[in-house]
């Protein structure tokens, strides 16, 4: 029950915030215009795609540590909040260097760097740590739900006084030094712990980068196909078209928040049989696929055949070009939930090094795909781009390994499933 309720806290933060950002998300968008917007969006892709390094792939691993032993607290948060720290300032140094290689002019440089400055206060997540260890997520979804509401009714009250765009870039950055903020106060008063506590280990940082540098490049592989298609459609095309192509983007990854309710969900069920029976463990992660396969699948079909109307109801008749990037776009949701449901598996044979890897081969497909599909067919070029790397990440990646090839195996069982009339019907 006490992990039942805090998933449930996370899941309704999730649900809400998914709500309150897309219809804040779209006032924006229909307020900007498709040029300003899509400027927007490439200065938050740039940082984005750089942000891995800030993160330095710590969080899981600082969380596990924390739940071994609740007695290096301080040790581990206040040498985790320096390390940060430290990658949050680098990031902004490999800015300066990255925009030199980039056609900005001095007004986007601003957008970029105004938004990279929030990794600075997002080093004071260290905090979610802590309440993950502790299974106390509430105090996480109460700051997250404050800064949530906090800004947008910024964003508004900018909308309404017809703010220009780099308002909007201070408003990402306010937001993260309000969500730092509360997370601190949350923190504080829930713990013993006191700012002065905030120390810098050399022997624990060594150790949890020792831990943590896998994963550090497989958070760059996920930044870089998940970003890069937006940078090189502004360096290939124009702001404009980025904004076609974000529109899409939003629409599609709305609907994420059910695929990391259902890995969650099925996580526990799956490593108990692992367990006790390796045929009841592959049972349960089939069963997983074919759910996530036909959620996937129906919510694309129905995407496509109602896509114009979609658009031109909420983001308006300017963004009308959206709709045929995001007929193709769409569909990489099926390969995003395969590519979810595959770290049940991951993660129980210990393939974490592997999983990273896929991530970088599918970021540089992504890149290869991107400098031939924009130049001939323009910006949908990009969404087919998008569509194949996921699908060699997610899926044909585990045909080239013995040890993944069982998982291609499942995966390819629930394309597979959907043929069969009575399959579709069961959906576990």
């Amino acid at each position: 029950m006490k992990y039942f309720k805090n998933t449930s806290w996370l899941f309704a933060e999730k649900l809400l915030r998914m709500v309150v950002g897309l219809i804040v998300g779209i006032w924006v968008a229909r307020y900007l215009g498709p040029e300003q917007f899509g400027l927007f969006s490439y200065a938050q892709s740039f940082v984005g795609l750089f942000t891995a390094f800030a993160t330095l792939g710590l969080d899981g691993i600082v969380v596990r540590e924390l739940v071994k032993d609740e007695s290096r607290r301080d040790e581990l948060i206040g040498t985790a909040f320096w390390l940060k720290l430290i990658g949050a300032f680098a990031v902004l140094i490999i800015l300066a260097i990255a925009i030199h290689f980039t056609s900005n002019d001095s007004y986007t440089n601003s957008l970029v760097f105004i938004i990279a400055s929030a990794t600075i206060f997002q080093s004071f997540n260290v905090v979610d740590f802590y309440f993950q260890s502790k299974v106390l997520s509430k105090y996480v979804v109460y700051a997250n739900v404050t800064s949530l509401f906090i800004t947008s009714l910024i964003k508004v009250t900018l909308i309404l006084n017809e703010a220009p765009l780099i308002a909007f870039a201070w408003v990402v950055l306010f937001d993260s030094f309000v969500l730092a903020v509360g997370l601190m106060c949350l923190f504080l008063k829930n713990s013993s712990f006191r700012v002065r506590n905030l120390t810098f280990k050399k022997e624990t940082a060594i150790s949890l980068l020792k831990d943590s540098w896998p994963l550090i490049f497989g958070l760059i592989g996920v930044s870089i196909y998940s970003r890069i298609d937006q940078i090189m459609i502004k360096e290939m095309l124009d702001s404009v078209a980025v904004g076609y192509y974000s529109v899409a983007v939003r629409l599609t990854e709305i609907w994420l928040f059910i695929t990391t309710a259902l890995t969650t969900t099925f996580f526990p069920a799956i490593v108990n049989a692992k367990k006790q029976d390796e045929t009841l463990y592959l049972d349960r992660i089939q069963n997983l696929y074919n759910l996530l396969t036909k959620i996937s699948i129906t919510l694309s079909i129905l995407m496509l055949l109602f896509s114009d109307f979609i658009i031109q109801l909420l983001f308006g008749v300017d963004y009308i070009r959206s709709s045929e990037i995001l007929n193709v776009y769409v569909w990489s949701l099926v390969f995003v939930f395969l590519s979810n449901g595959s770290w049940s598996y991951y993660l129980n044979e210990n393939l974490e090094t592997l999983a990273s890897i896929r991530l970088i081969y599918g970021g540089i497909a992504n890149i290869i795909l991107n400098m031939y599909l924009i130049k001939e067919i323009g910006v949908v070029g990009a969404a087919y781009s998008t569509l194949i790397s996921y699908a060699i990440a997610s899926y044909f990646f585990n045909s080239f390994y013995r040890k993944t090839r069982i998982l291609f195996k499942i995966q390819t069982m629930s394309f597979i499933n959907i043929i069969k009339f009575n399959k579709w019907l069961k959906f576990t």
